[in-house]
């Protein structure tokens, strides 16, 4: 909801905020003004590190779940929680089954040492990602980043995906990238930055362009009904015109096995 404000401003001020109107991407002086503010305010912004599942099934060994796999010197969720924190994400929520935090805390703990301040959400039950996601609804009143766990993403340009997002009109936008496989992804068409269709695992695509699990989202999300983003969410969004994405030329890393694991470490 928007509400309607009067402001007394200087006029070298106003003339260099009236410099930022372009007409496309930023429309208005009101939007101009908005943009700033919301830029201004992102030195404390929010992210969220989607760990949700059954905990037998993010084993990549008997004692290592992918978020907490070692890559060198530093685990998969070191790893993220560094990048998140370099990009202004101060604040990190972590939604997980018990078994999984219980790992998680034991080598982040409340986040200080990284210069965050971490949150563990528990997830009882697995539904879905976004059954995991509302568990912060009401917790999150801003806009947000979501990140997979079992991704490194280092090489990811997470500010550019962050501005697109806050100088458009849309409740998400999602990461793009190529996959030679779009049938193990989730694929995408799309007219200009607008997504027209999201497709979760298409059994045959000639789509090349895929979601990277990487998303920033407004908390009107929430409401939308559904248990998973890609199943349920998404397609709906794309339906309604609200979904749109931002392609990277660098792509993610999955950590899925051990295999997964020694290409990052070779």
């Amino acid at each position: 909801m928007k509400e309607k404000i009067s402001i007394t401003i200087n006029k070298k001020t106003l003339d260099e905020v009236d410099n930022l109107i372009d007409n496309v991407i930023i429309r208005n002086r009101s939007h101009a003004i908005e943009h700033l503010l919301e830029t201004s305010l992102g030195n404390n912004k929010v992210a969220v590190i989607l760990a949700g599942g059954p905990p037998e099934k993010l084993l990549i060994d008997k004692d290592q779940y992918s978020a907490t796999a070692s890559l060198g010197h530093e685990t998969v969720i070191e790893k993220s929680i560094k990048q998140l924190r370099n990009n202004g994400f101060k604040t990190i929520y972590i939604v997980a089954q018990e078994k999984i935090l219980t790992k998680i805390f034991e080598i982040i703990k409340e986040g200080s040492s990284f210069g965050v301040k971490i949150n563990y959400i528990e997830e009882k039950v697995s539904k879905g990602s976004a059954y995991s996601l509302k568990l912060l609804k009401g917790k999150i009143k801003s806009k947000f980043m979501v990140v997979y766990s079992d991704i490194v993403f280092e090489k990811i340009n997470l500010e550019e995906l962050w501005n697109h997002h806050i100088k458009q009109n849309f409740i998400a936008t999602l990461m793009l990238t190529t996959s030679a496989k779009p049938s193990e992804k989730g694929t995408v068409k799309m007219e200009g930055t607008k997504i027209l269709e999201f497709t979760q695992k298409p059994k045959k695509s000639d789509v090349y362009l895929v979601f990277s699990p990487i998303f920033i989202s407004d908390p009107e999300l929430f409401e939308y009904p559904g248990n998973s983003l890609e199943e349920d969410i998404f397609p709906e969004l794309a339906k309604k015109g609200m979904l749109q994405g931002h392609i990277s030329s660098e792509k993610e890393i999955h950590i899925h096995s051990l295999d997964d694991k020694k290409k990052v470490n070779a």
